[in-house]
């Protein structure tokens, strides 16, 4: 079984409804043999970010069927700083994403010896509770996820443990 990342832009209207579209995401997971592990909303509710596993060839999501303004995804990723079977039996809620766009010359070794000889920095900034992080597989970028009382203090854990904030986002209490 492999993880995958789909990545979902959400048509800018006044009151998307993403309860509905998480529905139809979930749906289309299960249709397709997976399993929905999470679906992560921006605060604004414009991004979806839906870590789904599947064994398997995984297709390519048309955006039109889930009512979605854009797809991006499949991609692979990998899971780093929690165990599968406790996410899927808690499914704890996230309050901060980070997404890091990875150096190119970075590679996955690297990546995972870094970010094993920094995490216990984190406990500099005891506030911030680091959750879990999906690498994905082709190095492009990762998702970071965090519980913490605001934006501030997850860029003060990101300089704690030195390692760049491309994208913040608040996310919402929106899930299924």
């Amino acid at each position: 079984m492999t993880l995958h990342l789909y990545e979902i832009s959400v048509a800018p209207v006044d009151t998307p409804d993403v309860t509905q579209l998480l529905k139809e995401i979930d749906a289309r997971v299960h249709r397709d043999g997976g399993e929905l592990i999470e679906a992560q909303v921006t605060s604004k509710a414009r991004r979806i970010f839906v870590i789904a596993e599947f064994d398997g060839e995984v297709a390519p999501w048309d955006s039109d069927p889930i009512g979605a303004e854009q797809v991006s995804g499949p991609h692979a990723v990998r899971l780093v700083g929690a165990d599968l079977d406790q996410l899927k039996a808690a499914r704890p809620a996230a309050g901060y994403l980070v997404e890091w766009d990875l150096p190119a010359d970075l590679d996955m070794e690297t990546y995972l010896a870094r970010k094993k000889a920094k995490a216990p920095k984190y406990a500099d900034v005891p506030e911030v509770s680091f959750l879990r992080t999906y690498v994905r597989e082709d190095m492009d970028k990762c998702l970071c996820f965090y519980d913490a009382p605001d934006e501030e203090a997850v860029l003060r854990a990101r300089k704690a443990v030195d390692t760049p904030v491309d994208r913040l986002h608040g996310l919402g209490e929106i899930s299924l």
